[in-house]
């Protein structure tokens, strides 16, 4: 079992976020550390995607302190925290956003090659991940031409072809049957914890928090740490 070095990778401290007359993000707290996987739960218009969005350096926060690998993120350069998108954060999304003019092993690929790998090195790298997620014998399909739980499978791989240190999965299932949902959050899952990234999991499901080693619930735009049974 990998040991994570102690202290946590990120960590959020009295977040708030509004969008004019609407609190979205009420002094929110978060933490994670490297290997972990946190549910970020709530019912719809809680909070919970805004929370991802400032934890990701996607939006920022009106006020309160995010903190990634002890740097802070308000203090980084736009361009620093571009890089840290492109490399060392993963994403998925809830309809796995594929590029539909490229094969599957094209947008796999596609983050090592924005970042300037070669194409034979890109795809032969994306074709391993492909393989971890059943997936390979995708290679040469594009998006509209495989089913939805294979297509966010590919989305998997092509978050994780980086080696990010930290996965923000945002209604992962969200799309999928029960049966396709929970084969995407176990191959999600061990294949995160394999590299040791750390796994924020937005969602609004039981069955899909089950697969992380803690949850917090979001309401009303503050969080709140629910401590699981063991």
């Amino acid at each position: 079992m990998t040991t994570s070095p102690p202290g946590p990778l990120l960590t959020a401290h009295d977040l708030r976020k509004a969008y004019g007359p609407t609190l979205a993000l009420d002094g929110a707290e978060f933490s994670i550390h490297p290997g972990e996987v946190v549910a970020v739960m709530g019912p719809s218009g809680s909070g919970k995607s805004t929370l991802l969005h400032c934890l990701a350096g996607i939006v920022p926060p009106d006020s309160g302190s995010i903190t990634y690998d002890g740097q802070e993120l308000a203090t980084m350069s736009d361009a620093r925290r571009s890089a840290l998108r492109r490399s060392e954060f993963g994403f998925v999304f809830q309809f796995g956003q594929l590029v539909p003019e490229l094969t599957c092993v094209e947008n796999v690929a596609l983050p090592l090659r924005l970042n300037g790998a070669p194409r034979k090195d890109a795809e032969r790298t994306a074709l391993g991940w492909m393989e971890r997620l059943e997936v390979d014998d995708l290679r040469d399909k594009r998006p509209g031409e495989v089913s939805g739980g294979q297509g966010q499978r590919v989305a998997v791989a092509r978050s994780l072809v980086t080696g990010p240190r930290l996965l923000f999965a945002d209604e992962p299932t969200g799309a999928l049957d029960s049966s396709n949902g929970e084969r995407v959050m176990e191959l999600l899952t061990e294949a995160a914890r394999s590299t040791d990234a750390a796994v924020v999991l937005v969602t609004h499901e039981t069955r899909v928090a089950a697969y992380s080693d803690r949850e917090i619930v979001v309401r009303d735009g503050r969080s709140r740490s629910m401590e699981r049974a063991v």
